[in-house]
């Protein structure tokens, strides 16, 4: 495990690779889509779902790293707010990324839910 993390710790360290955690995962050399301030990565045929399970993984090992909040309702989140890119809102989880226009790098952002009447 030692030299594994230690052969990790190299090729994290290329320029190209530099931004990925220490803690990477097999999906995470494939895509990359990034909200503002937070580098999230899926693969190429992700769906909005995927993303979704993505960036609660983010957060969760983010948390776990700063020691903050430890349990997040991601229920309430996805309940409470639209994932956007681009003004559009993502609003189908079976929907693929690439069928809304979200590209490498792209930006993705929450936008609070209206309350219907």
């Amino acid at each position: 495990v030692d030299v594994f993390q230690e052969g990790l710790a190299m090729v994290v360290q290329d320029p190209l690779l530099c931004d990925l955690p220490i803690q990477v995962c097999a999906e995470c050399w494939d895509y990359r889509c990034e909200p503002p301030g937070r580098p999230v990565i899926v693969l190429k045929s992700a769906t909005v779902l995927d993303l979704k399970k993505a960036i609660q993984r983010y957060m969760q090992l983010k948390q776990e790293r700063e020691g903050g909040i430890q349990h997040i309702s991601w229920s309430y989140v996805w309940r409470t707010y639209h994932l956007t890119s681009a003004g559009e809102k993502l609003t189908e989880d079976r929907k693929k990324l690439r069928d809304y226009g979200i590209r490498n790098r792209d930006e993705v952002s929450f936008i609070k839910k209206l309350r219907q009447k």
